[in-house]
């Protein structure tokens, strides 16, 4: 059951993703000659204008089919300089148009997740966390063999943390995300110890095995907290939204540039199998404690996850958009048309970098899943 939620949930954000490209495509001029709900053979479809629209067997994702999306192909076998099209097809016209096109969908995705937040900032919800008080990890029996790069540097049991470089936190959830996305970072964190404030730098730990940063403390359990996010009135609730996805492109982008950093790359990237199944187990287990947990922790988790693909789609490589995207716009900078042999061997390169970043992603998934 919960394979099946992950797909679904993996399912809507690539039809969204698609859905993005059909709309723009037809304001652009382009004729969109299929469009899929689903992959595989065709189950139902009616065609509607130049459009046939289906309903395909497997239920993963979608595609958004353009005329002129062989032409690339016939200008290759047939050795042309360029790509010629119609004035309704992909390659017919202007770049900039193509442009448009290919950002559509990663931008979809975006609008997906501001939709989502929004959605969660309207509904509100309790959640329980605790407050700034810290106890070291060595002070606690069950970590006590672990190391504490917080207490190494001079903190103490019963600190209360008020800021870690300058970024004020509120409670331990905000402490964790801060200490999480900075492994490997010294950083100042201001502390109140009785009636005096204190300014401490802590060389942050860093675990290779999930890119994750630790600082070796521990929530106080005696200061277990409930706290309300919203619900806000419809206009907050926007501004909310636009927030939360600002904040999330900007824990995606720390995200990748941490893969940099010495990780243990097979345990730290998830591939399409431990991703379809984390979505379906946050679905599952949210509706296990109500309807509205359920539908939050879904929406949550799938803003997310678009976010991911608006990032990924958007980078280089010529087989996602990001190339399409970077093609298009070297084509309206030097206003010539790319040759097609040259498309080939750059596509070429980018499907063995992107078939290399699949392989490492699924061979983490397989070691995760045996561990």
């Amino acid at each position: 059951m919960k394979i099946l939620l992950g797909l679904l949930g993996l399912s809507f954000l690539v039809f969204f993703h698609e859905l993005g490209h059909f709309l723009i495509a037809r304001a652009m001029g382009v004729t969109v000659e299929a469009f899929s709900i689903g992959m595989g053979p065709v189950l139902l479809h009616h065609k509607w204008g130049a459009t046939d629209y289906r309903i395909s067997l497997i239920p993963i994702g979608g595609y958004c089919s353009m005329k002129g999306e062989k032409d690339y192909q016939n200008a290759l076998d047939t050795n042309q300089k360029e790509i010629h099209g119609d004035n309704d097809s992909f390659y017919g016209v202007h770049p900039f148009k193509r442009l448009l096109i290919a950002f559509a969908g990663p931008f979809f995705n975006v609008i997906f997740a501001f939709i989502a937040f929004t959605v969660i900032a309207l509904m509100g919800y309790t959640y329980t966390t605790a407050g700034n008080k810290v106890l070291m990890s060595t002070d606690v029996e069950e970590y006590k063999d672990s190391s504490s790069p917080a207490a190494e540097a001079g903190m103490k049991s019963g600190d209360i943390i008020l800021s870690m470089d300058d970024t004020e936190v509120n409670d331990y959830t905000e402490i964790r995300q801060f200490i999480t996305m900075n492994g490997g970072k010294t950083v100042r964190v201001k502390v109140l110890r009785g009636n005096e404030y204190l300014e401490i730098d802590v060389p942050m730990g860093f675990d290779k095995s999930t890119g994750s940063g630790f600082m070796g403390i521990v929530w106080d359990k005696d200061s277990i907290i409930q706290k309300n996010y919203g619900p806000y009135s419809f206009f907050p609730a926007l501004a909310q939204g636009a927030k939360e996805v600002v904040n999330t492109i900007g824990i995606a982008i720390k995200s990748i540039g941490i893969l940099f950093k010495g990780v243990n790359l097979t345990s730290a990237v998830s591939g399409p199998v431990r991703t379809t199944v984390m979505i379906g187990d946050m679905i599952s287990t949210g509706f296990e404690e109500g309807a509205r947990i359920g539908i939050i922790n879904a929406l949550e988790f799938l803003a997310f996850i678009s976010i991911s693909l608006f990032l990924t789609n958007l980078l280089p490589i010529p087989v996602l958009d990001g190339g399409l995207i970077l093609f298009a716009f070297i084509e309206c900078i030097t206003r010539r048309k790319m040759n097609p042999k040259l498309l080939y061997y750059i596509q070429m390169a980018g499907l063995v970098l992107l078939l290399a970043l699949l392989a490492l992603a699924i061979v983490g998934d397989i070691v995760y899943f045996i561990k």
